[in-house]
């Protein structure tokens, strides 16, 4: 294993020192034996070494982060890595490069007078996410490992205490660059831009105008991001701009779920009176967010440069969203499908239909057939048979290769639903891990049909609009 301190090293203003801070009788609990592998990472005992002795080489540089950010719209630049650290960077054989981040690591001079701790609820939500999103092709932050201990901390109630490594090709948030925009500090600001175009975005800097380049491929990635989680039902709960990636990488999981019963303006963040960070805004509040990041590039680029990166944004996420879709339902990408989407969708809502189930029953229905038994779900027999006739005609007509073998590949049948993260933390929190290892097995192949995923592909009993807890 090669750890270096390239962010650290090369930006040294923006970081502040810190010695990791153990739990009581902290244990190893969790390991993504491929991620360590990919990065020849320790595993096991050796792994609790490296970073929990006195002289264990993955702690020993490690450095908290400052940033700022827009959180539910409002500036605030008193934020930074209030209970992570950044250890440091590791390269796999390919020469990619991914951050190590212990979270939980107790205090930093960014706290904000909190215990800088994490609690096993919130972190292992986060370990069995970030697998479930990367193994459905969104792209996202990994976790490496998670650990557990005897400490209990106080949030609502007393919780158990955790910690996890996670990992990212870096941490760089929009509030980076908001804090030293905003805080009128342009040496710093620019050293950070010339860091990121030389470390992360390189081909960038073969551009024309290089900061014009970074804006845009922020941009565009954003909006990829923004479309996969629309297509596959997923809500973040919490998009502020310290929580987004200048990768395009799912990034900070607090009250995030998947859409059960689909309700287009589900929000499961009970923080979130305003319905800010609801289903259907996400796309909206991604832009926004790229505006509050666009601010930061005013001395590099003229109005009209930003405004035409922006505009990049809505015809990309709509690109990719309509693509994966019609991608899904077998039907061709144009816009004569587009109301046969849309009449799905509605039905959907309507019936109050789960919003995964439906589309793996979709992909598995015959189009040759007149009648489907997905129709005995819904209430209106009638709308449904209707659309049902023009869709399977649409789809019998499709250029798609609509083969239930390619179907059931791009509908899964596995998703980490809310029920089912709480049965495994409920265990987890007497100490049995089991079920939260048969869940993860579960995520890592979510689109097949077998013995391991059979148990995890149920829709809950209640709505799919319930009440997650943001502090963790």
């Amino acid at each position: 294993m090669l750890l270096s301190h390239k962010y650290a090293t090369a930006l040294p203003e923006t970081v502040s020192k810190v010695t990791p801070q153990t739990l009581d009788g902290i244990a190893l609990q969790l390991h993504n034996t491929d991620l360590a592998k990919q990065f020849n990472l320790p595993a096991g005992k050796e792994l609790m070494t490296a970073i929990f002795s006195p002289d264990g080489k993955l702690a020993a540089n490690a450095v908290a982060q400052k940033y700022g950010g827009h959180q539910f719209g409002h500036w605030n630049p008193q934020l930074g890595d209030g209970r992570g650290l950044l250890l440091g960077e590791v390269t796999d054989e390919n020469g990619q490069s991914f951050d190590l981040h212990l979270k939980g690591a107790g205090q930093t001079p960014y706290s904000r007078h909190a215990d800088g701790r994490a609690v096993l609820r919130s972190t292992l939500r986060e370990y069995i996410a970030s697998e479930a999103l990367h193994h459905l092709g969104i792209p996202t932050s990994r976790a490496l490992c998670l650990m557990t201990s005897q400490h209990s901390i106080l949030r609502e109630q007393l919780e158990p205490g955790a910690m996890m490594i996670r990992m990212a090709p870096s941490h760089l948030r929009f509030g980076h660059f908001e804090y030293y925009f905003h805080s009128r500090q342009p040496d710093i600001l620019d050293k950070l831009m010339n860091y990121t175009l030389a470390n992360h975005l390189p081909e960038c800097r073969q551009q024309a105008n290089p900061h014009k380049a970074l804006l845009t491929a922020i941009t565009l990635r954003t909006a990829r991001m923004i479309a996969l989680w629309q297509a596959h039902g997923f809500v973040h709960g919490v998009m502020n701009t310290d929580n987004m990636s200048i990768h395009g990488i799912t990034f900070d999981y607090g009250p995030y779920a998947f859409l059960e019963h689909f309700k287009s303006d589900a929000v499961f963040n009970h923080s979130d009176y305003e319905g800010r960070y609801a289903f259907d805004r996400q796309p909206g509040i991604a832009l926004w967010n790229l505006n509050a990041l666009a601010h930061t590039f005013t001395d590099y680029l003229s109005t009209d440069d930003i405004r035409a990166c922006l505009a990049r944004f809505e015809p990309t996420f709509l690109s990719q969203y309509r693509h994966q879709m019609f991608s899904r339902m077998g039907l061709d990408d144009n816009d004569d499908n587009e109301p046969c989407l849309q009449q799905w969708l509605a039905l959907l809502e309507q019936n109050t239909l789960d919003y995964t189930h439906s589309f793996r029953q979709l992909a598995t229905a015959d189009p040759n057939e007149k009648h489907t038994p997905l129709r005995d779900h819904v209430i209106d027999r009638e709308a449904f048979d209707n659309w049902w006739q023009n869709y399977r005609q649409r789809r019998i007509s499709s250029s798609q290769d609509k083969s239930k073998q390619l179907l059931t590949t791009l509908n899964p049948a596995v998703i980490p639903r809310t029920h089912y993260l709480q049965n495994a933390i409920d265990a987890a929190e007497q100490g049995d891990f089991g079920p939260a290892e048969a869940l993860i097995a579960a995520i890592k192949q979510p689109f097949e049909d077998n013995p391991a995923t059979r148990d995890f592909q149920q829709p809950g009993k209640q709505s799919s609009e319930v009440s997650l807890s943001c502090s963790s």
